[in-house]
C-alpha cells in the first residue's frame, strides 16, 4: 500500500459521525449513548406483558388494591423554627444581592443627575400650572 492510501483510511476513521437532523434521529442517538442502567430497566419493564392476577374469583390486581384504605400520615411535617426561617431568608437575600450587577460610580452620578433634573422640571411644571390656575380663578371669581 502507498502512503496516500493509508492516510486516506485514517482520515475516514477519525471523522466524527454527522449530527442528526431529525428529532427521531436525535432520540435514537441519545438512546444509543445512554449507559445500560435505569433506562434499560424501564424499557425492559415496558416490553414485558402485564401479568393477570390468578385469583379464584377472577378479580384483577387493581381491584384487589382498591379494597385497602389509603394509609394516613402519623403527623404533619415539622415547620422550621422562626430563627431558622429568618436565617434562610437572610441567606437567600444575600445570594440574590450577589447576582446584582451594581452600577459604577460614573453611572450612579449620571443616573442621579438625570433624576434630579427630571424632578426639578416636574416641580417647575406643577408650580407654573398652579400659578396659571390661581390667576385664572382670581380673575374669574375676583
Amino acid at each position: 500500500m502507498s502512503d496516500s492510501d493509508a492516510g486516506g483510511e485514517q482520515e475516514q476513521e477519525s471523522k466524527p459521525t454527522p449530527r442528526p437532523v431529525t428529532a427521531a434521529a436525535r432520540r435514537e442517538r441519545r438512546a444509543s449513548a445512554r449507559p445500560a442502567g435505569k433506562a434499560a430497566a424501564k424499557d425492559a419493564d415496558k416490553a414485558r406483558p402485564a401479568k393477570a392476577a390468578s385469583s379464584t374469583d377472577g378479580a384483577t390486581k387493581a381491584e384487589v388494591k382498591k379494597g385497602r384504605a389509603t394509609p394516613k400520615r402519623d403527623r404533619k411535617e415539622k415547620k422550621p423554627s422562626l430563627v431558622a426561617r429568618l436565617v434562610r431568608f437572610a441567606r437567600e437575600v444575600w445570594a440574590e444581592l450577589r447576582k446584582v450587577i451594581w452600577p459604577t460610580r460614573n453611572q450612579m452620578v449620571t443616573y442621579t443627575s438625570v433624576v434630579l433634573v427630571f424632578v426639578a422640571f416636574m416641580v417647575a411644571l406643577v408650580y407654573l400650572l398652579d400659578f396659571v390656575f390661581r390667576k385664572g380663578v382670581f380673575w374669574l371669581f375676583g
